[in-house]
């Protein structure tokens, strides 16, 4: 009975110890990601014109070119927004600044900035983005 007992831990414990991907492989698998979005702005227009209450008549829309910078564990391509749009009453909110990362060459997520991510568009050179500006509902 107890070679049993011994037998079966044994037998378990192989089980909990599979290996997983290395370090290295992660690594790999997360640069493969990085791919230049060739398609930024269009993306970012698709998700603009849901994002806002009201994606008509916006003002002083700027984009940057699309960057590697840390963004998590590692480098990721990162496009800084920023844009004064309107509230749901009609005023504008005033100019606001986000951050959009891109992974496979898509657009992955959109951050609005605030303290903790602020460094990462910080000293960004805007160029015009009329797209923007002229969206409609």
């Amino acid at each position: 009975m107890r070679w049993l007992a011994v037998f079966l831990a044994l037998t378990l414990g192989a089980c909990a110890t599979a290996d997983g991907p290395s370090q290295e492989e992660l690594k790999e698998r997360w640069e493969q990601q990085n791919i230049l979005p060739a398609g930024y702005k269009a993306d970012l227009l698709a998700f603009m014109r849901t994002y806002l209450n009201d994606p008509a008549n916006v003002r002083s829309a700027g984009v940057t070119a699309p960057q590697r910078k840390i963004v998590g564990p590692g480098e990721r391509f990162v496009v800084c927004v920023r844009y004064d749009a309107k509230k749901d009453g009609g005023q504008y909110a005033g100019a606001k600044e986000s951050m959009v990362v891109f992974v496979s060459g898509k657009l992955d997520r959109f951050v609005e900035a605030i303290r903790e991510n602020r460094d990462l568009c910080k000293g960004a050179v805007y160029a015009p983005f009329p797209e923007l500006q002229k969206l409609a509902r």
